[in-house]
């Protein structure tokens, strides 16, 4: 089969990294261009002020917001953010050019920044859609983080060098064009979308469901909590990359987009090294990892605060970031249920983004306190502190989703399941069930109601029509797929062969129809199934009862 299977055509996810290189970028750009317009306003003080109203009006929106993304076709979502993201950046130019109100901008600033919080939710729901496998997963997450450390780099560099040239006006302009092609690039994605509810989008606890989703599940919350801590750092760096740049090594507002960028660089190379780990595993210490490097440079450039060692330890944190990136949105998508996955992810932007708004409000409170150096150094072991009193429980869950893997391995080779795309494939993977036969022992009777699809584990399941073994089915093979797919009692008796035990997987009716009929290329592949069975099966009763009768 191929890597990419039937869901979506190849190109599909090149367009939607396409999008979301684009995106970052501006998103990367507008971060510096803003901080230094904040700064020249109010110090520093006003820097912090307006990354947490931004990031607050961002996370209390979104969630909102993201009901939409789990109704509708999620990448015109995609181009509508990038639309309206273009809108509001492009009017800030305009408001900046004309020396109007810092106000305004600012305003134009808060709205682009709410659409940039949904834009990450919709784009990481839209990438298990596009894949077939946890590994084409986990690989187009290393991409996007190529993508958004690339975007790290190259945005800020950009924005150094229109700051240098010309001025803030300039960098929202940019970052105006680069969204809207972010939004143009994504129309008219061809790919299977699944089944959506058909009730009306809204209510409170729609809204709602990404938390309490997260809630739920031990490992989204370890996920999100360790998360929350990294965006707190961020939303420090945020305040600490001006300070450090302008007030600490005296390298003037370029330099705030030179230290931006190294954190870009340093992201690439990381990226190049998650390549590595698809296929690999253990994605969840992976992550711990990258989130304790996020934190610790800061501690380090507190200590060593000269231009050479700082670039060098901004360039760690972007490691971290990429390892991030693979391994917690990867985990994400897997660990959450397709139907809520946009408002998982919105929940969870949510709350890294109040992270990075209750960074950027505090750094200033402890940089007036205590000083640059000793903020630097006790913001940096936050992160490293909170990942070694969670190692243990990231273990356990490499462990969780190794087992997981393991289930999905054993349905992946059956045509109608290899068809789904990996988000489905992954709620299949959690609905599995486990149970043995003795041998001789009767699975189901032909006549029954059909409420499970088997795969054999281990150990082989004998057909039985007519009094007679009509077929054998081995290690990897499949049955129970036609009173499902027809609606039909039993066609036919199954037991465990009489020389050894019978070990299955199982899912329950509901889940397997839901999945296989909701994908023309899977619903195919199980009614082709279904047929060549019933044909098999009704040849070798004809050929048995010409034989009798001779």
């Amino acid at each position: 089969m191929d890597s990419h299977g039937t869901g979506a055509p190849r190109g599909s996810i090149r367009r939607a990294q396409l999008s979301f290189g684009a995106m970052w970028a501006s998103e990367s750009a507008f971060v510096v261009g803003l901080a230094v317009l904040a700064f020249r306003d109010g110090g520093v003080v006003a820097v912090g002020l307006v990354t947490g109203a931004r990031m607050a009006a961002a996370a209390l929106v979104a969630p909102w917001l993201a009901t939409v993304a789990d109704r509708v076709r999620r990448e015109r979502v995609l181009a509508s953010v990038g639309v309206i993201r273009a809108l509001a950046l492009g009017g800030a130019a305009v408001a900046t050019t004309a020396g109007g109100p810092a106000g305004v901008t600012y305003g134009l600033a808060i709205i682009a920044t709410v659409a940039q919080a949904l834009y990450r939710p919709a784009h990481s729901a839209l990438l298990p859609a596009l894949c077939t496998s946890p590994q084409q997963l986990t690989s187009a997450n290393a991409v996007r983080g190529m993508l958004d450390s690339s975007a790290t780099l190259g945005g800020p560099a950009a924005a150094a060098v229109l700051l240098a040239v010309s001025g803030p006006a300039a960098v929202f302009a940019a970052c105006a064009a680069a969204s809207l092609l972010a939004g143009l690039v994504v129309i008219g994605l061809p790919y299977d979308a699944p089944p959506r509810a058909t009730a009306a989008a809204g209510g409170r606890r729609e809204m709602l469901q990404g938390f309490a989703t997260i809630k739920a599940h031990h490992g989204l919350a370890l996920i999100t909590a360790l998360g929350f801590v990294q965006t707190f750092t961020r939303g420090c760096l945020t305040v600490f990359a001006v300070v450090v740049a302008i007030d600490l090594l005296g390298t003037g507002d370029a330099g705030v987009g030179v230290l931006t960028a190294a954190v870009g660089a340093g992201g690439i190379l990381g990226s190049l090294g998650a390549f590595g780990l698809v296929g690999r595993g253990r994605l969840a210490l992976w992550l711990g990892v990258g989130v304790a490097l996020f934190g610790a440079p800061l501690a380090g450039i507190g200590l060593f605060p000269e231009q050479a060692p700082t670039l060098l330890l901004l360039g760690l944190v972007g490691i971290g970031n990429a390892l991030i990136d693979v391994g917690g949105f990867t985990l994400l998508a897997r660990l959450a249920d397709e139907r809520v996955l946009a408002r998982m992810f919105a929940g969870f932007e949510a709350i890294l983004t109040l992270g990075v708004a209750a960074g950027g409000l505090v750094t200033p409170l402890v940089v007036e306190l205590f000083g640059v150096r000793p903020a630097l150094v006790a913001t940096g072991l936050l992160a490293p502190l909170a990942v070694a009193a969670s190692w243990s429980a990231l273990r356990r869950l490499d462990a969780e989703v190794g087992v997981r893997d393991a289930d999905i391995e054993a349905m992946r080779p059956i045509r109608m399941l290899g068809a789904l795309p990996v988000a489905t494939i992954e709620q299949l993977a959690a609905a599995l069930e486990h149970a043995d036969f003795a041998p001789g022992d009767t699975v189901f009777r032909q006549g029954d109601h059909g409420e499970f699809f088997y795969i054999v584990d281990s150990g082989r399941a004998e057909v039985i029509l007519g009094g007679r073994v009509v077929r054998t089915l081995g290690t990897g093979e499949c049955f129970g797929e036609i009173a499902l797919l027809r609606d039909q009692p039993r066609s036919a008796t199954v037991c465990a062969s009489a020389d050894a035990r019978l070990h299955v997987s199982r899912l329950r009716r509901s889940a397997y129809l839901t999945a296989v009929t909701g994908y023309p290329a899977a619903a195919a592949a199980g009614d082709e199934l279904v047929s060549s069975r019933l044909e098999a099966d009704a040849e070798r009763l004809e050929r048995t009862g010409a034989a009798e009768r001779q």
